[in-house]
């Protein structure tokens, strides 16, 4: 039996101010709406929290969702009923719920676990920011964040997304998936975070044709943070990449070539520790 699932309206709300990565005043960003569902409800509510804001009060949650007061503290009391959040002294804060889901993430754990010791070896030998990614859809999903005095600078935390198209890591992956798959996620205009972003379908394909001349190494210059550059490359098994990994600095002292004959070293050796029954077919 067939359900057909009506549309429902949402009514536009002022997007809530918090700072996000690229050019441009708060003011510009478009205006955003209530979502109707529950479950859209909550996720907004979740992805409020962030690393450098684990306890927010009532009213920084309804600033950050644009939610209507009455509607947030009901939600809250239903979120903290089921365990999704706790209160706090600050407020709340997330609750056991989500570390239980997040434990059932077994294939990013075992990624993180077999090249964590690389990746901070390999941000300890540089003096430079490591991270490791994973692409959801059109968003790369950071699983680690590790070492260089610029880390702090970064808009990256552990569990977060940056756009994959905007990113080193990213774009490694992308390459190294069939063209077709690759184009078909990028059809359209691309949200551009700085300048130099490759916003463009027809610029991105032909920044992944570089990319694929260059063994999969793929090169962030100030793409998605202004100032900040990133040499990535991935993670092969069989098929197409789990992961990646990448280096990041301020652009202006990044010696690329160094870097990129690094990261692939360490990316190869990242791929034959996590898989290690592949070694003998490369």
């Amino acid at each position: 039996m067939a359900v057909t699932v009506l549309p429902v309206a949402e009514r536009p709300i002022p997007a809530p101010r918090r700072s996000a990565p690229g050019p441009g005043p708060a003011s510009a960003e478009p205006a955003r709406t209530i979502p109707v569902s529950m479950i859209e409800r909550m996720t907004l509510i979740l992805d409020a929290f962030d690393a450098a804001t684990p306890a927010l009060t009532l009213l920084e949650i309804v600033e950050r969702t644009g939610l209507p007061r009455s509607t947030v503290h009901r939600i809250l009391d239903q979120m903290i009923r089921l365990r999704w959040l706790a209160h706090t002294s600050g407020g709340y804060r997330l609750g056991m719920r989500t570390l239980e889901l997040g434990g059932l993430t077994a294939d990013h754990n075992e990624i993180r676990d077999a090249v964590g010791p690389l990746l901070h070896e390999l941000a300890q030998r540089t003096g430079m920011v490591g991270h490791l990614g994973v692409l959801d859809g059109r968003d790369v999903v950071y699983l680690d964040k590790v070492g260089g005095r610029f880390s702090a600078t970064l808009p990256t935390r552990l569990g977060g997304r940056m756009p994959a198209h905007a990113t080193g890591l990213g774009k490694a992956m992308l390459a190294a998936l069939d063209p077709a798959i690759a184009e078909a996620a990028f059809r359209t205009r691309l949200p551009r975070l700085t300048p130099h972003t490759f916003s463009e379908p027809d610029t991105l394909r032909r920044e992944l044709d570089r990319i694929r001349l260059r063994q999969g190494v793929a090169i962030d210059h100030e793409e998605a943070v202004a100032g900040i550059a990133c040499v990535a490359a991935p993670l092969r098994g069989r098929g197409v990449p789990t992961a990646a990994l990448s280096l990041s600095g301020p652009a202006d002292a990044m010696s690329f070539d160094r870097l990129a004959r690094v990261v692939l070293e360490v990316a190869h050796e990242a791929g034959r520790t996590l898989y290690p029954r592949c070694a003998r077919w490369r």
